[in-house]
Parts: C-alpha cells; structure tokens; sequence
C-alpha cells in the first residue's frame, strides 16, 4: 500500500464552521470566545468551545506540561524550543481527529482558543523556529485544517503582560521576557497582514462589551454568506444587528469544562 503524503495532502474543508482566537497573553480573547459562544447559541446554533493546547485528556496533559514551571522535576532541564513545538503539534493533532474535524462533520460552529497562528508567532517568531518547517508540521498533523476566520485580538505587549500580573494563575509563558513577547507580537501583526481575508486585528483596549458586538457582527456577515444546510440546527438566523448580549455566568460550556478553562491564558 502507497503510504500517504500528508505534505501534499489537504483534506476537503469540512461543513460547519472553524473560528479561532488568537493574540498575545492577556489579550481578553479567551473572553472574548466565551461571550461569542453565548451569542451563537442564543440565536439557535451548536457550538463547541475548546482550547490549544488542549481538548481532548491527552492534549489536556501535554498543556499541563507545557505551561507548568520552566524546570521539570529532573534538575535544570528546560523545555526546548523544539520539544515544545513537538508536543504542541502533538496536541493539536489528537484535538483536530477527536474534537475539532468530528464536531465539523457536524455541522457544528467550532470556537477554539488558540491555534495554529499562536504556533507561528510563538514558536517561530519568539523562539526563532523554522517557519516553512512549521508550516509543514501542521500539514502533517492536521491534514491542512484551515480556520474559515481568525480574530486577533492584539494589545501593546506591557498593557498585556500588566494584565497577567494581575491573573490569579502564572504560567511558563508569562514568565518569559519582554523581548520575547514582544517578537510574539509582531508575529501575530506579520499574519495579520499576511491573511487579511482569513484574520480580523481588533484593538484590544477597546471595552470588552463593543468587541463583542464587533466580533459578533463579524460573525452574522460570515454565516449570511453560508448554504443555510450548512449549520447544524440552526433554527434562528441571526439579524444583521446584533444586540449585545449580557454575560450569563450559568451557561453551560462545551468543550473543555468551566473548570479546566478557567487557568487559560487570555
């Protein structure tokens, strides 16, 4: 048998729709996608809430790894550079066959925190790893799954890191340097000019309740253009004003738990 070329290789784009959300630590856009899950499912639609690194119990322990303290129980021994892509597309491989490429075969709406723009700015553009060869990995890993929109939520790196001071959980990344954080940045910036179609930059030092009406509008204008088979169930078409809608604390979440998301860097 003729082993598969995963390089060359693209899977047709399946039905439903893959949102992802992405920006430097402290950008608000984990709010922000818990806030266009309620939207989406008060209008009628499946959603599925999930994360990177993360969404499934083995990708879960791979995140507990990646973001736990800069030494390992072994003595000095630093996470590299390229273990910390491996174990990332690792991740993302077992969360893209399990959870993301099922709940689109779906017809679900997908909002996943995080994807394969943050392994580009953080991986290639903060810790100086091969961008062709990343690009590649994720071939590899995930069959070329292509997100139909992105939102950048992106904030000057200081108002950022000032905010993750303030979080009641730090993790390996908030605790790399300025420089870092900065190149992570301008990689997110460099994509964003890269994929103008694909990625929308918001200003994140706008209030969070009118990124929410941004974002949400954003979203109307994507899913109007869409068969209306597209989407599982979606009973309500959404208007093309959309209300903003008021945080329900009690809202069921899907996807990762309440619980497992809430020390999910922003």
């Amino acid at each position: 048998m003729k082993p598969r070329n995963h390089l060359n290789e693209k899977r047709d784009q399946p039905s439903g729709l893959f949102i992802t959300f992405e920006g430097t630590e402290g950008s608000g856009k984990t709010t922000q996608c818990r806030r266009l899950a309620r939207v989406l499912r008060a209008q009628g639609y499946q959603v599925l809430e999930t994360r990177e690194p993360g969404g499934t119990p083995l990708a879960e322990a791979i995140r507990r790894l990646l973001l736990s303290h800069s030494k390992t129980k072994s003595k000095n021994e630093i996470i590299t550079p390229e273990c910390e892509t491996s174990l990332i597309l690792a991740a993302r491989s077992q969360h893209v066959a399990h959870v993301i490429r099922p709940a689109l075969s779906k017809g679900m709406i997908v909002l996943c925190d995080r994807f394969f723009d943050s392994t580009l700015a953080y991986q290639g553009y903060g810790r100086h790893c091969d961008i062709t060869f990343l690009k590649h990995s994720h071939q590899f890993a995930t069959e070329g799954l292509t997100p139909h929109l992105t939102f950048l939520l992106d904030l000057p790196t200081h108002q950022g890191l000032a905010r993750r001071q303030q979080a009641r959980h730090q993790n390996r990344l908030d605790q790399e340097s300025l420089d870092f954080h900065q190149r992570v940045r301008r990689g997110f910036i460099a994509l964003a000019k890269q994929h103008p179609q694909r990625i929308q930059k918001l200003d994140a030092r706008q209030p969070a309740d009118l990124l929410n009406t941004l974002i949400a509008s954003m979203m109307s204008r994507l899913i109007q253009t869409l068969p209306s088979t597209c989407l599982a169930d979606a009973t309500l078409r959404p208007s093309r004003t959309i209300k903003r809608i008021q945080t329900n604390k009690g809202a069921p979440q899907h996807g990762v738990s309440r619980s497992r998301r809430a020390s999910t860097t922003n």
